[in-house]
């Protein structure tokens, strides 16, 4: 059957396109690859040396969500789901969270007690090219298990800051708390806190076309407990976000106080509590 010209063009246009689409698709799985090699090579004996991590279908403790395209390299939001209790003989006693391409792999490591109900945990971070995010939940008992998720995503480390990184200056340390739903007394509860700090990489400039790059400057500590008993414990990196904001769970067995305590790299120490009381 023979083409017209007008057909002939019409294909000769797509052509292009079509290599478009074809190389969107090879090039995520070559990154996927290249992602697992940076993991195995880099991150996971360094961290874990030879103990067993069980993930994929071998798994069913935790479930790792993030996008698969980041609208924002700087703030994506990842959440952990965690499928066991919280319990003293069996519970998630750290989480470790990677980003394997970053310049800096390790978001954050977890500590998390009985206390803490569930080890779930959500935030935003940076990706800064296109990469696996992995969580490993190490359990009190040593055994290692692992989720993770592709992310396409470019330039969060380097990209100049937003204008409104001088209001995380000015307002350092400052808090936003809440319980999220009604308190229920004896089960896991939701909070969400929000720190104001402009979590300086150290690798970009602080506006387009300027030649200075200020140091590293971001929030390392984050620590939370309940009427003086401890929740979660984190040592964090420049992986997280501006404005760190968190979700994560406590099992408060009557009416108390939450204190939130964190740290810099400039050794400012920064507190604030939240009262925690039964609905009228």
């Amino acid at each position: 059957m023979k083409r017209s010209l007008l057909q002939i063009a019409v294909l000769t246009l797509l052509m292009p396109f079509a290599n478009l689409a074809m190389a969107d698709v090879a090039p995520a799985d070559h990154r996927q690859k290249i992602s697992d090699q940076a993991w195995e090579q880099n991150l996971r004996k360094p961290n874990f040396q030879d103990k067993e991590i069980i993930e994929g279908a071998a798994q069913n403790v935790l479930e790792l969500k993030a996008p698969y395209t980041a609208e924002d390299a700087t703030i994506v939001p990842i959440s952990i789901h965690t499928k066991i209790d919280q319990t003293p003989d069996r519970y998630i006693k750290k989480m470790h969270v990677f980003v394997d391409k970053n310049p800096l792999p390790l978001v954050g490591v977890f500590e998390y007690t009985p206390d803490s109900g569930k080890a779930d945990l959500a935030m935003r971070i940076r990706v800064d090219t296109f990469s696996y995010v992995r969580a490993v939940a190490e359990l009190n008992t040593g055994e290692l298990y692992m989720a993770k998720s592709f992310v396409r995503a470019k330039g969060a480390c380097s990209a100049p800051p937003p204008a409104s990184m001088e209001d995380s200056k000015k307002l350092l340390g400052q808090m936003k708390m809440k319980v999220v739903g009604n308190v229920a007394l004896g089960e896991p509860n939701l909070m969400q806190v929000k720190v104001r700090h402009p979590n300086i990489t150290g690798m970009a400039p602080l506006k387009i076309g300027s030649h200075v790059i200020p140091p590293a400057f971001y929030m390392n500590t984050f620590e939370v407990s309940y009427n003086d008993k401890p929740v979660v414990k984190a040592l964090l990196t420049f992986s997280i976000s501006m404005d760190p904001a968190l979700r994560f769970y406590f099992k408060p067995e009557e009416e108390g106080v939450v204190t939130i305590k964190g740290t810099d790299t400039k050794n400012n120490a920064f507190s604030d509590t939240y009262e925690v009381k039964l609905s009228s």
